[in-house]
């Protein structure tokens, strides 16, 4: 699909242009206003591009920056659209970047009622490609561990100072995300709640710094990250942290991203939403 396509149909989604526009300038690029429509209706039912089914009227979502170790941060912000305070949770993109899916997924949850921030761990090359996941994979690995660690430990102070945040902060992330989720428990002592999802343990001696209680989740069929579980469980147990595990039956790794259609569990990714939203709620008061 043309890029300019895909960027205009981001800036509709994440409300940088209304409808009207948006139209418009699509049927430029379709020729039609009849191709426009049905490239929309494509666009539309695109899941890793699409639209929230219940629109975004109910949220406030923008593009922010964020001082790091590295300088400036990109990233999503996303809140319930009346301005007070509300608890506020970090999302950590998997390997791809801050990709339409993880932006999607903070929003969902705005929508639980929290101020949700998702860096883009990929600012100090520049960000995320635009529709190059491959690429971003790629990037991924070229990345400082030392200083990613330390630009994601940056959006929790971020978030703690925020006007709109009530200073109690917690995490979740994805597949990398779930690791680097694990690395802002070790290194962030104020962080109220850390919940990654099927991402590799820190060692035993990181484990003994975490104060945040923890839920961790797993899918059953990942054996190279269910390889830790035991030793994260022992260290969790001998440094007295407050945590649960959870491993889904019949699941692959990334079972919770609904834009691979191969892996994704509607049951499952919907059960670990359920038991991650609770948590942070009771975590994060």
């Amino acid at each position: 699909m043309d890029p300019k396509v895909v960027h205009l149909y981001d800036d509709y989604t994440q409300g940088r242009t209304d409808r009207r526009d948006f139209l418009r300038k699509l049927t430029l690029y379709a020729g039609s206003t009849a191709a426009a429509l049905t490239l929309a209706t494509l666009l539309t039912e695109n899941d890793a591009m699409a639209m929230p089914a219940d629109g975004e009227n109910d949220i406030f979502s923008e593009f922010i920056t964020y001082p790091g170790e590295t300088g400036d941060v990109k990233a999503y912000l996303s809140r319930p659209q009346e301005k007070k305070k509300y608890p506020a949770v970090i999302v950590i993109h998997e390997n791809r970047g801050l990709q339409p899916h993880i932006q999607d997924v903070t929003r969902r949850m705005a929508r639980e009622g929290f101020l949700a921030l998702a860096p883009d761990a990929l600012s100090p090359l520049g960000g995320t490609p635009e529709n190059d996941p491959d690429k971003a994979r790629t990037m991924i690995g070229e990345l400082d561990s030392d200083k990613t660690v330390k630009n994601l430990v940056a959006a929790v102070k971020y978030l703690e100072t925020n006007p709109l945040s009530t200073g109690k902060v917690g995490c979740t992330g994805f597949c990398w995300g779930g690791a680097m989720t694990n690395q802002v428990a070790v290194n962030a002592p104020s962080l109220a709640a850390a919940v990654p999802y099927y991402g590799r343990q820190p060692s035993a001696e990181q484990v003994a710094s975490i104060k945040a209680p923890v839920m961790a989740h797993y899918a059953e069929n990942d054996a190279g990250i269910n390889a830790g579980i035991p030793a994260f469980e022992e260290a969790l147990k001998k440094a007295g942290v407050e945590y649960k595990i959870y491993t889904y039956p019949g699941t692959s790794h990334a079972f919770n991203n609904d834009t691979n259609a191969e892996r994704y569990n509607k049951e499952a990714a919907d059960l670990a939403w359920e038991r991650t939203v609770a948590f942070l709620k009771s975590k994060l008061k």
